[in-house]
């Protein structure tokens, strides 16, 4: 409570409002992370595995609802990022491996360590310091405003990079190691996903804009934002799929957290500037509370036991005999 009432203190109230929704938001994305993998093992004990390009996950109820639960967090966190810089929200997704780690211990009988405990205490620490020197939102007054920011040369590079090397990942790389290797897999999902993170934020400031009686939908950039978001969604869709079934649940949050935040936070500092206007010791505070977030998130991916090879196909007892 008093760590409550400190960040409501330091937070002005629009921080405050992406705050508070952010944490609801990792509260189901982290959940889903758990729903989905059993709904994706329920799937491919009977079909092909989502990991080697099965759909049969589409016909089953956990699986939609771990579905639902990550849309409805990630329609929380889509409003936070209207509120408040990405830098301040974006490192809050270390409670959803909180939420994923302690689910996936009680559900899937991912055992989590002592040391894991360690890592879930440290992503806490690390995000309240993060929090309590984030840096205040930008005022924006109109799309174009945001499409300028988009097209600046600094940005375009960076866009440019992350699809060349999300192309190279998807055509060369995932069908060559993608099975083997969690980074092909969380690579591509970590690099569109900080696209769709800038798309997003680009369409809810633009929502905003339009309720209070400023209409941005007239503004061809307002719907390109919107066919950019859609589309880096359902690539991020397909290959988070492609892991969560491949590997542990409980490996693929944190290392996803820990990518998807870092080029998030690069791509928002190229884009929005967020870290300009602030004081060298308050971004040095928010680096080294990256720092002990991204130290907490390794502590869980190290001590985690590893899956167990699942062969496709296998009945419900047949896969408990595999993993004895």
């Amino acid at each position: 409570m008093t760590l409550l009432l400190r960040v409501g203190s330091v937070l002005n109230a629009s921080n405050l409002k992406g705050f508070l929704l952010a944490v609801v938001s990792s509260a189901f994305i982290g959940s889903s992370f758990i729903l989905k993998k059993k709904g994706l093992k329920r799937a491919g004990a009977y079909g092909e595995r989502a990991g080697s390009g099965g759909y049969g996950y589409l016909l089953e109820p956990l699986w939609w609802v771990g579905m639902i639960s990550m849309i409805a967090g990630e329609i929380a966190n889509f409003v936070a990022y209207i509120f408040a810089p990405a830098v301040l929200v974006t490192p809050l997704g270390a409670l959803s491996i909180i939420v994923s780690a302690v689910l996936a211990h009680f559900m899937l009988n991912e055992r989590l360590q002592k040391m894991g405990m360690l890592g879930c205490l440290l992503c806490i620490v690390g995000s309240t310091v993060i929090v309590l020197h984030a840096p205040s939102e930008h005022s924006l007054t109109s799309v174009l405003e945001i499409w300028s920011l988009a097209t600046q040369p600094a940005f375009l590079l960076y866009t440019a990079s992350a699809v060349v090397t999300s192309l190279v990942l998807m055509l060369h790389c995932g069908p060559r190691y993608g099975q083997t290797n969690i980074m092909v897999y969380l690579a591509i999902c970590s690099l569109f996903g900080s696209l769709t993170v800038m798309s997003i934020k680009a369409i809810g400031i633009a929502i905003k804009l339009t309720v209070e009686g400023t209409n941005q939908a007239v503004y061809p950039e307002t719907w390109i934002f919107a066919m950019v978001a859609v589309t880096c969604i359902v690539i991020q869709l397909n290959y988070l799929n492609m892991a969560l079934d491949t590997f542990n649940a409980a490996t693929v949050s944190p290392i996803y957290y820990a990518m998807f935040t870092i080029l998030t936070i690069v791509a928002s500092s190229i884009m929005f500037k967020d870290w300009s206007g602030q004081s060298a010791s308050s971004i040095a505070s928010e680096i080294c509370g990256m720092i002990t977030v991204l130290s907490g998130t390794t502590i869980l991916h190290t001590t985690k036991e590893p899956e167990p090879p699942q062969k496709a196909g296998l009945t419900n007892w047949e896969d408990d005999w595999w993993r004895l």
